[in-house]
C-alpha cells in the first residue's frame, strides 16, 4: 500500500502525480471497473490505461524493465478493458514499489553499435532518396553490392 507520508528528500508533488497514475493497494476493487481474473489472488495494482482510464491488474500482468545502462525504467501491462498494451515511464521509486510487489523486473542494454566510431559523413534525405530510387530498379543488389565493394 503506498504510504500516506513521505519519506524525506521526496518532492510530495511529485509523488502524487505518480499517485494518480499508479496506486499498489489493498483496497476494495473498483467499482464499475474492469479487473484482470487474477485480481483476487495476489498484488492488485491500480493503473490508468489511456483510453479506459483507471484499470486494475495484477502483479502478475505487469512488466518491470530497467535499463543497465541508465537505470531508466518503464513498466508495461495489457489493459483488461481494451486489450491494449500500455507503456509508461517509471521513476525508480515506482520500480521499487512494483518490484516489492511481485512485478517480474526485466533488465536490458542498450546496443553496442551505439559505442561503435563513427565513420564517414552522416546519412542525409538525399541519401534516402538515391537509395529508394536504386531499390527501385532492375539489378538493384548487383549496383549496391558494387558499391559497398572495396
Amino acid at each position: 500500500m503506498v504510504a500516506d507520508h513521505e519519506p524525506p528528500g521526496h518532492s510530495a508533488a511529485r509523488d502524487e502525480v505518480w499517485r494518480s497514475v499508479l496506486k499498489i493497494s489493498a483496497e476494495r476493487p473498483m467499482e464499475g471497473r474492469k479487473r484482470s481474473p487474477e485480481a483476487g489472488r495476489m498484488a492488485t495494482i491500480r493503473a490508468s490505461c489511456s483510453t479506459c482510464g483507471d484499470v486494475e491488474v495484477t502483479s502478475r500482468d505487469v512488466t518491470v524493465r530497467v535499463c543497465r545502462n541508465d537505470s531508466s525504467g518503464a513498466y508495461s501491462f495489457s489493459c483488461p478493458a481494451c486489450a491494449g498494451i500500455v507503456v509508461k515511464a517509471a521513476e525508480p521509486r515506482i520500480v521499487e514499489l512494483l518490484v516489492a510487489s511481485g512485478v517480474r523486473l526485466v533488465t536490458w542494454s542498450l546496443p553496442e553499435e551505439l559505442n561503435e566510431p563513427k565513420v564517414g559523413r552522416p546519412i542525409d534525405h538525399d541519401d534516402l532518396l538515391d537509395f529508394h530510387a536504386l531499390l527501385d530498379t532492375d539489378g538493384w543488389m548487383e549496383d549496391l553490392h558494387r558499391m559497398t565493394t572495396r
